[in-house]
């Protein structure tokens, strides 16, 4: 008892999820998947790379 509203709220968070169209940058995961090299979209720089395996290990 007393879980028909808790069921009802994730149904409809699901139903929502399952059906709504969320605005996809298209161009922008072409280029990823292509393995184009725009530096504008990239997170991790050549800076940010691991020196030495010693440093990986101690992240």
């Amino acid at each position: 008892m007393g879980r028909g509203r808790a069921k009802a709220k994730q149904t409809k968070v699901a139903r929502q999820l399952k059906y709504s169209a969320p605005n996809t940058d298209f161009d922008s995961l072409q280029r990823e998947l292509s393995g184009g090299s725009d530096k504008s979209h990239d997170a991790w720089t050549d800076e940010q790379s691991w020196n030495t395996e010693d440093e990986w290990r101690r992240a």
